[in-house]
């Protein structure tokens, strides 16, 4: 169970950046939405995650698919550079992530 609040958390995290960066460009109410809404969420969850997962290691996967998610979102919804340093640099941090949730 605190597994799948780290995993919301994560979703909430990458939700909240995508809205931020939405935001920055166009300050519209549905964009303020989902980007205090998307971190707000990730926080609940992160916090809830506690109760089931050690801190050291929830937060770990937190940072770590959150990080992923949004330079995924950013190079795929907004146009970032695809480079080959890059997407090699997030499957490590995925291989990292999996290797923790492995390990503990």
């Amino acid at each position: 169970m605190g597994w799948l609040f780290v995993l919301l958390a994560a979703a909430g995290e990458v939700a909240g950046a995508a809205g931020l960066k939405l935001y920055s460009q166009r300050k519209t109410f549905k964009n303020g939405v989902l980007y205090i809404g998307g971190f707000s969420a990730s926080f609940a969850f992160l916090y809830t995650s506690f109760q089931f997962v050690q801190l050291s290691v929830a937060y770990i996967v937190w940072v770590g698919i959150g990080t992923a998610g949004a330079v995924l979102i950013n190079i795929f919804l907004f146009g970032e550079s695809k480079n080959v340093g890059r997407i090699l640099s997030v499957v490590l941090i995925i291989i990292g992530v999996i290797g923790l949730k492995a390990f503990s």
